[in-house]
């Protein structure tokens, strides 16, 4: 009977999971406003008909195809909420967005 080989990793992979356990994903205070949406949202944009939210118009438009299926798609109906409510969402949610702060 042998022994079992040990896994070799890749820098690649060890590289992924160090940012995935350093990188800020959005969970816990700092993440919240960004879940719920708050002002502006993490979604840029919202649906005219059902008010539900999405962050391309690409995304939109799938939505809308998919959830109002016999109605026109009508891009300019839709609304730009960071255009809304001025600026857009902190990211926080987003991976890989966080700033690195050099000091």
């Amino acid at each position: 009977m042998g022994k079992a080989k040990p896994a070799n990793h890749t820098a690649k992979e060890i590289k992924g999971k160090i940012a995935a356990a350093t990188t800020n994903m959005g969970g816990g205070k700092a993440g919240l406003a960004d879940r719920k949406g708050g002002q502006a949202g993490h979604a840029k944009f919202q649906c005219h008909i059902c008010k539900a939210a999405a962050p391309s118009i690409k995304s939109m438009q799938d939505h809308h195809e998919s959830k109002h299926p016999g109605l026109p798609w009508e891009p300019e109906k839709c609304t730009d909420l960071h255009e809304v409510f001025g600026g857009t969402t902190q990211g926080v949610a987003v991976r890989g967005s966080t700033k690195k702060v050099v000091g």
